[in-house]
C-alpha cells in the first residue's frame, strides 16, 4: 500500500521526523518496504511566475521570458528561453 507522509501525518498526532515514524511502524508489525522522498527529485527546479514574454530576436519558435521566483529581489528571477506557444 502506497501513501504519503502527509496523509499518514493526518491519521497520527506526531512531529516526529520519518526515519523514526518508519522505525515504530517496523515495530509494530507493519513491513516497510521502501521510501520515495519525491522532493529531492524536483530539488533542482525552481518554479517562476512568467513577468513578460518576447518574441525572440534569432529565432521564431522562441520567446523571451522575464521570470519572478519569489526570491524577493526584482533582479533574482532573470531570463528564460521558452519554446511553448501558449504564452500569449
Amino acid at each position: 500500500m502506497k501513501f504519503t507522509l502527509a496523509w499518514l501525518k493526518e491519521h497520527l498526532e506526531t512531529d516526529e521526523p520519518l526515519d523514526k515514524i518508519v522505525d515504530k511502524l517496523t515495530m509494530i508489525g507493519l513491513e516497510v518496504e521502501s521510501v520515495a522522498d519525491r522532493g529531492k527529485v524536483l530539488a533542482p527546479f525552481t518554479i517562476a511566475r512568467v513577468i513578460s514574454a518576447e518574441q525572440h530576436p534569432n529565432a521564431d519558435r522562441l520567446r523571451v521570458c522575464m521570470v519572478d521566483t519569489g526570491a524577493g529581489d526584482p533582479n533574482a528571477g532573470g531570463v528564460a528561453r521558452c519554446w511553448t506557444p501558449k504564452l500569449d
